[in-house]
């Protein structure tokens, strides 16, 4: 069998499962790069990366996982912006409801394999106590947890604003009347996002992603740290 033949024999011919296979790998590869940014940094106490470098990796990250996606599933990778995509778009709600699902399955892949790739070091930082707050709390690594300072009300209003403002400057950056080009698009989110991340940080970490606070949320509460990461 030639190299051709293959491809089309293992070419899934469902464009929809193309499209959630895409979305699924690109958010695993979002979110494993992302976390894997939080980890080096939450575990050095900020030695290797410092809170810009920390905002650069996770542009970085969107920058390539939305390279990957852009072509075949539209790199939603989020289930704000794919609902943004049914209420202001020509995408079925069926889409909406399977892309969600797909998102935040591969943010829940991201952090496994995260969790696996610093393990040991993670075991080295908390002694085995998986803790959620506190001065060896490695929760933090996975999911995003509001300031002492902070609000339900306060808390309401950062994190809608940020998913807002994320949704609204993807849909100026892929709006066909912009003139964007299509290759600079993944460049502009990734700074986007990097933007963002400077800038709305302190509050609650910015998640601005449903579905990568709870796939990797969900995770921290199989891998031992408790109910308490959804207090």
């Amino acid at each position: 069998m030639n190299v051709k033949k293959w491809k089309e024999r293992s070419r899934i011919q469902n464009e929809l499962m193309r499209k959630l296979l895409c979305e699924f790998m690109a958010t695993t590869f979002l979110i494993y790069v992302g976390l894997a940014v939080d980890a080096q940094m939450v575990l050095s106490r900020a030695q290797l990366n410092s809170h810009p470098a920390h905002s650069v990796g996770w542009g970085l990250a969107l920058l390539f996982a939305v390279q990957m996606a852009l072509p075949v599933s539209g790199a939603h990778l989020n289930p704000a912006v794919s609902l943004c995509a049914w209420l202001f778009d020509d995408f079925p709600l069926v889409h909406f409801l399977l892309y969600s699902i797909v998102q935040i399955s591969g943010a829940f892949v991201g952090a496994a394999l995260t969790f696996l790739t610093y393990f040991d070091k993670i075991a080295e930082f908390d002694g085995g106590v998986r803790a959620v707050y506190g001065p060896k709390a490695t929760a933090v690594v996975f999911a995003t947890y509001p300031g002492q300072h902070l609000s339900i009300l306060g808390a309401v209003i950062d994190q809608t604003c940020c998913t807002a403002m994320l949704c609204f400057i993807i849909g100026i950056i892929t709006d066909k009347h912009a003139q964007i080009p299509r290759v600079a698009q993944p460049a502009m989110m990734g700074l986007m996002l990097t933007a963002i991340n400077m800038a709305f940080g302190l509050n609650a970490g910015n998640a601005a992603n449903p579905a990568r606070d709870f796939g990797p949320r969900f995770f921290t509460l199989l891998a031992g740290y408790g109910w308490e990461v959804f207090r």
